[in-house]
């Protein structure tokens, strides 16, 4: 299917502060970018980077007064994802080595606190792909979905004692879970069309089977109309944008996510 996506920000700037911002959906993973629009008003240098994970970063001094990013983008995406109930289990030793980060704690996913809980979920089912999905449900299950009910980032230690979150504090608390039975899992950012309340979205992915699989424990009915703007190991890692300094302030976003044309995507 044909999407356009688009964000637009609006700061305040009452000191010059340093922002930087992942906007950019991600190039490749099963999504192709038509065109795409980047503007900035009023007018500054940007240093465009990619960081290690493959994003795309823009960084910029802005001044003061108000400040504009708009960005869209026309993506074609899959309009479904792949499934894979018994995909199997993958030996640490046998990971490649830019998978081996996503095993280990990160800030807001202490996997090293969760080994009990998972293997508890997981009990009954095969190791790999069949795990993946219990923790999926578990947390679907046991964890509310509330968007828009925190601002800041909560760690999964915090999630699993409010019983409550975001999309990103769901999707972190089963990627915790998943590490902590040493499956590799990784934080996603993007749009998915339909999404309600309209907003960016988070999800995550896991590594099995020699490959990452997605999984979103805020929806019951897995499906496509995902546009990746970036992975990282949490949100620390993933976030649209960074302002350095207290005189950076941001008076609104907009989201939107529109049906172009819903013709396949053909695999050559």
């Amino acid at each position: 299917m044909k999407l356009k996506v688009s964000c637009n920000l609006r700061f305040q700037i009452v000191e010059a502060s340093v922002l930087i911002l992942m906007l950019r959906p991600f190039r490749g993973k099963q999504q192709w970018i038509n065109s795409e629009v980047y503007t900035i008003k009023p007018a500054i240098p940007m240093i465009e980077s990619t960081d290690s994970y493959g994003n795309s970063c823009q960084c910029l001094v802005a001044a003061v007064g108000d400040f504009l990013i708009q960005t869209s983008s026309e993506v074609m995406v899959t309009d479904n994802v792949d499934v894979a109930p018994g995909a199997y289990f993958v030996e640490i030793q046998h990971l490649p080595n830019e998978v081996l980060p996503f095993l280990l704690p990160s800030r807001y996913c202490e996997s090293d606190r969760f080994g009990d809980l998972a293997r508890e979920i997981t009990l009954d089912a095969l190791p790999g792909y069949d795990q993946v999905s219990k923790i999926t449900d578990w947390v679907r299950d046991s964890i509310q979905y509330l968007p828009g009910s925190s601002e800041f980032p909560l760690s999964a230690v915090e999630v699993h004692h409010h019983g409550n979150g975001v999309c990103r504090d769901l999707a972190q608390l089963a990627i915790a879970l998943c590490r902590s039975i040493s499956i590799p899992a990784r934080l996603v950012v993007g749009y998915l069309h339909n999404l309600q309340p309209m907003d960016l979205h988070a999800w995550f992915e896991a590594y099995i089977g020699d490959r990452w699989y997605t999984f979103d424990p805020t929806q019951s009915n897995l499906r496509g109309g995902r546009v990746i703007i970036a992975f990282g190991r949490d949100a620390a890692d993933v976030s649209i944008f960074h302002r350095f300094g207290s005189g950076c302030l941001l008076n609104s976003m907009d989201v939107r996510v529109d049906l172009l044309d819903n013709s396949p995507i053909i695999t050559l």
